[in-house]
């Protein structure tokens, strides 16, 4: 029997969305018998099928963003940025697909030719986050259709009723139906559709825990493609600088936008002890000012809800554990609104902690770590299994380019918030943030294999060595 799904909204406890979860079996079947079908169009239609995906995207643009803001709690305006994302990435999807994994010819000897061109791999597994359940799985999504894959998009248990949409408007563009198709379900009917042995690879975006169980899950498996985006404990390094206005600035806008629910999110801010006091001051004075409220609030909000009251609560807890073990807290966290998941940003310094847990806080919680010099400050940037984000405010070229050459992340900002990723460069971490295949431009490259060919239209081959010589005398009149 189908399990029974519901969605609620963060801010008001609101019944959003209720449904029941698929059959992993007949999807991929399904997949199965339609991929060859869609990888066998040219890719100019690919292409402008997609196109007409921000078309249809475009007509219900606000209906989208104001979903988004209802089921993830998140500031209408943030939503709507959101959805900007999401039409954006068909043109840079169609560039990176070109460029990166476009045909290449080469001339070689006798007229021969050597190329290189790429095939889909087949059926491909999303399984997608809630913080942003639109533009985070469409940057695997667009690509993985682009190259000629058929799709299974899995969103979050919490956020199926936009992962629904958004598959509705990929079929009212003319993807076929069973070319990308949605699977509704928890953690099970992930398990199931991430082992079925006609899934030829998993894009994940989600949990280091989940996703080092998948990464686990195919470790015998080297012939399936394993994509994995896993979050962070993003450092936000602020070094001598007269900007001390712009640097708190940039520290609240890494720290607590989308409620501190973005992978990218500053979880550390380390800053030089002598000017940490008025850095901090100048924080905490923003951070007072912040307005928390529903999504659809006026004035409007910097800052919803999390996601639900189980992470509300978990990050509460979070906050008496770094206080009862040696933090001393700059800003406490408040549950606003008794029953929903509202959370006032949080400022704890934890620089006489002894051990600070290594743990991805996704929510509005920022830890402060005072240093004397800028070597310790990078070794502390590095205090961490994870590797996706890390930002320098202030300094020199001389200190970014130490911090650059020293800091482990797959994105290193300088001047700029830890969030402030482009998708029209790579985005992926190392250590347990990522196994080194990049998302966004680079996401063209897990979505399509190369095959290298040596080509000629007549066979023309001959052995000029190794051979016995003819016996002539044996040979017949």
């Amino acid at each position: 029997m189908p399990a029974s799904l519901t969605s609620h909204e963060p801010a008001t406890g609101a019944l959003l969305w209720q449904g029941e979860s698929g059959d992993v079996d007949d999807i991929v079947a399904r997949a199965r018998t339609a991929w060859p079908r869609w990888a066998a169009q040219p890719v100019a239609f690919r292409i402008e099928t997609l196109r007409r995906f921000v078309n249809v995207v475009r007509a219900h643009e606000e209906a989208l963003a104001d979903l988004i803001a209802r089921e993830t709690g998140k500031p209408l305006w943030d939503a709507r940025t959101e959805v900007t994302a999401v039409m954006a990435k068909i043109d840079t999807s169609v560039a990176a697909y070109s460029e990166r994994t476009g045909q290449r010819r080469l001339e070689a000897n006798l007229g021969a030719r050597q190329s290189v061109r790429h095939k889909p791999h087949g059926v491909m597994a999303v399984l997608g986050p809630y913080n942003f359940p639109a533009h985070l799985p469409n940057g695997h999504i667009i690509p993985a259709l682009l190259a000629g894959n058929a799709v299974i998009f899995k969103p979050s248990e919490k956020t199926p009723a936009v992962g629904e949409m958004l598959v509705r408007f990929y079929h009212e563009a003319g993807v076929p139906t069973d070319a990308v198709q949605l699977l509704l379900g928890g953690a099970e009917e992930g398990k199931a559709l991430a082992a079925h042995a006609d899934v030829a690879g998993i894009l994940f975006t989600g949990s280091a825990q989940t996703g080092i169980a998948i990464n686990r899950q195919f470790a015998t498996q080297p012939g399936k493609i394993l994509a994995l985006e896993m979050g962070g404990n993003n450092p936000l390094v602020v070094w001598d600088t007269p900007e001390i206005g712009a640097a708190a600035a940039l520290v609240i806008q890494s720290a607590f936008l989308s409620s501190g629910q973005r992978c990218t999110a500053a979880s550390r801010l380390i800053v030089r002890d002598a000017m940490a006091d008025a850095l901090i001051a100048e924080v905490k004075k923003l951070a007072d000012r912040l307005i928390v409220d529903h999504p659809h609030a006026d004035p409007q909000p910097y800052m919803g809800p999390v996601i639900d009251n189980p992470t509300a609560d978990g990050l509460t807890e979070s906050f008496l554990y770094l206080m009862s073990h040696g933090g001393r807290p700059i800003k406490h966290m408040v549950r606003p609104q008794k029953g929903l998941p509202f959370l006032t940003p949080a400022i704890i310094d934890v620089t006489a902690m002894k051990e600070r847990p290594d743990v991805e806080l996704f929510g509005p919680l920022l830890q402060v770590v005072r240093v004397p010099d800028f070597e310790t400050a990078i070794a502390e940037a590095n205090s961490s299994r994870y590797g996706l984000s890390a930002a320098l405010v202030g300094g020199n070229p001389e200190h970014y380019a130490q911090f650059w050459g020293n800091v482990r992340a797959g994105v290193i900002n300088w001047n700029r918030p830890t969030n402030g990723a482009s998708g029209t460069a790579p985005f992926g971490g190392v250590g347990v943030s990522g196994n080194h295949r990049p998302s966004a431009y680079y996401a063209a490259d897990y979505c399509a294999y190369p095959v290298a060919s040596a080509e000629i239209e007549q066979p023309r081959a001959t052995i000029g060595i190794g051979l016995k010589d003819i016996d002539v005398s044996a040979m017949g009149d």
